[in-house]
């Protein structure tokens, strides 16, 4: 798309978005389809942030089960987050529809598929209580792992087949078109720097401009800084970093995921991967924590394709790129509203594509004036973490030791004779 120019003067709107990402212009474009006028601003370009970085994958549900979301929340609040996160990829797939956004949507299902017959329980269970809820769900087999994604290294698992994949960039580009279309002002290059409240009226200060609004979102998730710095220390950022290789043979796509669902498994350092439009194999986990350019981090990525489909070996790696994930102490996105028309939502987890559009949806509502009550969404407090400072470090520790884990358990596989 066009770049967009930035705020250059003195600006109202009725709502004002501060992040241009999925939840920033899920939320943007609600509130402008209710014919609302909102203003957006974006810190960098559209697409420079985890929302245009990521690995594409369209994800029902949450990392918790429905079941601990009823513990957690209560059987009724508890019950409606789970609907409402099961349906995220409704909402997704819903809007590519209605505004045309050519993103390379597919819709095949995902994948989550255990490394070790200990790891087949908690998804069987997962699968179960889905389906008790109506989810097009079902367990997936050994034999039928193997059918599904051409590897022999998974014991099993399930498959969700509300699930699918987008172009993360061109999804990304399609809903700032969206929000253009139906009436919203975007900007980018345009840094909140300071915000205060006089009166009922919220100001949004820039480097060459002032927005004043009635009620601020805020949907900075992982790029939020000290200008909103109590929710800053809410989440815990970690990289996460994808690879493309060049476009696989007819003979290779016809054995990679010949159904087309992208999967997610297991181990310790979580991997996920599917194929693109153009037949490339996509695959993400988690990276370093450095400052050291994105290919020299990808070695994890180059053995995990190995060890899954050992016929990649020698296929190039074309594409390398990265972002950062929010990560929340409790594992659920968070919705906050710290001040009267201060509104805030964060903390994806790693499934940002479907949840961060979802959220931004009920802070559009929320935005519009509906009771919180009624959004089916927990509506929580600002909790910084204790020694929020120390988490970089721990996170990293927390990697690498996790890398070493599966390294180990790589090394007793073979040593057993089962497949790496």
């Amino acid at each position: 798309m066009a770049t967009l120019p930035p705020l250059a003067a003195d600006a109202r709107a009725e709502i004002a978005v501060i992040g241009a990402g999925y939840t920033g212009l899920s939320a943007a474009l609600h509130v402008a389809c209710a014919g609302r006028d909102v203003l957006v601003l974006e810190a960098g370009e559209i697409g420079g942030g985890g929302s245009g970085l990521n690995g594409g994958q369209v994800i029902a549900g949450l990392k918790h089960d429905p079941e601990a979301l009823e513990q957690l929340y209560g059987e009724q609040l508890g019950a409606q987050f789970a609907e409402s996160s099961g349906a995220a990829p409704d909402l997704v797939f819903d809007l590519i529809r209605q505004h045309a956004i050519e993103c390379d949507a597919v819709r095949t299902g995902w994948l989550q598929l255990a490394v070790s017959e200990g790891q087949l329980q908690p998804l069987e269970r997962r699968a179960r209580q889905w389906r008790a809820r109506g989810a097009d769900v079902a367990v997936v087999s050994e034999r039928e792992a193997a059918e599904l994604t051409g590897s022999r290294r998974y014991c099993g698992g399930w498959i969700d087949r509300r699930g699918g994949t987008v172009q993360p960039l061109a999804y990304l580009r399609g809903l700032a078109r969206a929000c253009l279309s139906h009436g919203a002002r975007v900007y980018e290059r345009s840094a909140a720097i300071r915000l205060t409240r006089r009166g009922e009226v919220w100001h949004v200060e820039t480097a060459r401009g002032t927005v004043s609004a009635q009620t601020v979102i805020v949907a900075t998730d992982a790029y939020t800084d000290r200008t909103f710095d109590s929710l800053r220390r809410t989440v815990v950022v970690v990289p996460s970093i994808q690879v493309a290789t060049a476009p696989l043979s007819p003979q290779l796509r016809a054995k990679i995921l010949p159904r087309g669902q992208s999967v997610s498994d297991t181990q310790r350092i979580l991997r996920y991967y599917r194929l693109d439009a153009t037949g490339r194999f996509v695959l993400g986990t988690r990276g370093q924590f450095a400052d050291i350019p994105i290919p020299a981090a990808t070695p994890i990525h180059e053995r995990a394709m190995t060890e899954l489909y050992p016929e990649l070996a020698g296929v190039a790696i074309e594409y390398r790129w990265g972002g950062f994930v929010a990560m929340t102490r409790d594992g659920v996105p968070h919705l906050h509203e710290p001040e009267p028309g201060l509104l805030a939502g964060l903390g994806y987890n790693g499934r940002g594509v479907a949840m961060a559009t979802t959220l931004g949806r009920v802070l559009g509502r929320r935005a519009l004036g509906e009771p919180a009550a009624s959004l089916g969404f927990p509506l929580t407090p600002v909790r910084p973490l204790r020694l929020h400072s120390l988490s970089r470090v721990a996170a990293r520790a927390t990697i690498r030791y996790l890398q070493t884990r599966d390294a180990l358990d790589r090394a007793l596989r073979r040593s057993s004779g089962a497949p790496a």
